[in-house]
């Protein structure tokens, strides 16, 4: 890889890390593997002797941070027969989707539980009018944004799946 690509692989290294540290609340290092596994993707996925010289930290900080990303779903690994090193990889976007889904979905019933405490038990005073308003408001486009992921994260796996046909058809596709 020439000096500039690698300069430039490094800048969006750290800025998917910044993006991850801000919005799933990631520690820096964990935030890194995880970047690092989207921009240094290979077919079999990294080793963690690979993540430990790549990154540059300790064993078992490397091993928490994994820890962390598996325990959270946002990577996972694979093993090989015969070979007892794990194999890690960036769990594909359909996954990310659905994670978002999972907390809309929460989000959408304490809005609900919200809509349904105050309909009881608040005055009908102008700014609880409109701050139950807000709160429909809010839910109707939460039910839109359901709707938009569910279809997002359908067609992300319409494409995943193909892509894994793609790989399996031709043994060396990254190479190619």
């Amino acid at each position: 890889m020439q000096a500039g690509n690698i300069q430039e692989k490094e800048e969006l290294i750290e800025m998917l890390s910044i993006h991850f540290q801000n919005s799933h609340n990631l520690s820096p290092l964990g935030a890194k593997i995880w970047a690092v596994l989207i921009m240094d993707r290979n077919e079999d996925g990294l080793t963690f002797e690979y993540l430990v010289e790549r990154l540059g930290a300790s064993k078992s900080t490397i091993s928490t941070n994994l820890n962390e990303l598996l325990q959270k779903e946002i990577i996972y690994f694979e093993t090989r027969e015969g070979d007892r090193k794990k194999y890690f990889k960036a769990a594909p976007f359909s996954q990310r989707f659905t994670r978002i889904l999972k907390n809309m979905a929460f989000e959408k019933q304490l809005v609900e539980k919200m809509i349904d405490y105050k309909s009881k038990n608040t005055s009908q005073c102008a700014m609880e009018q409109c701050a139950m308003e807000n709160l429909k408001a809010f839910k109707t486009h939460l039910i839109e944004m359901e709707r938009l992921t569910q279809k997002i994260i359908a067609d992300l796996q319409i494409i995943e799946k193909k892509n894994i046909l793609k790989l399996k058809a031709k043994p060396n596709y990254y190479e190619q």
